[in-house]
């Protein structure tokens, strides 16, 4: 990548912070895990990742220490799982 191209992405992304749990327990919302490798997915309660992980940690950080359940592939990626998420699966199962 170049350098004008990296210093415009730095430039764009300063400030920007990533969901911590904190911002999704207020919403009582879950975080989406899905495994890179066999693409298990699954919603991990907020409840038990703040008592393991504490209030402040990052949501994207949080597939670093997870493993996945189906292969048990360490390749685990996570976000928020939104409300506009969970009824679109529910629509897709249903």
């Amino acid at each position: 990548m170049g350098r004008m191209k990296r210093e415009l992405i730095e430039r764009d992304d300063h400030g920007i912070e990533a969901t911590r749990l904190i911002d999704l327990m207020h919403g009582r919302v879950g975080v989406h895990c899905w495994c890179n490798r066999c693409s298990h997915s699954a919603e991990t309660p907020i409840g038990i990742l703040v008592a393991q992980l504490g209030l402040d940690f990052p949501v994207p950080e949080i597939g670093t220490r997870m493993r996945c359940r189906s292969c048990g592939s360490k390749d685990v990626a996570t976000r928020p799982a939104w409300q506009a998420d969970v009824a679109e699966r529910q629509a897709a199962a249903g």
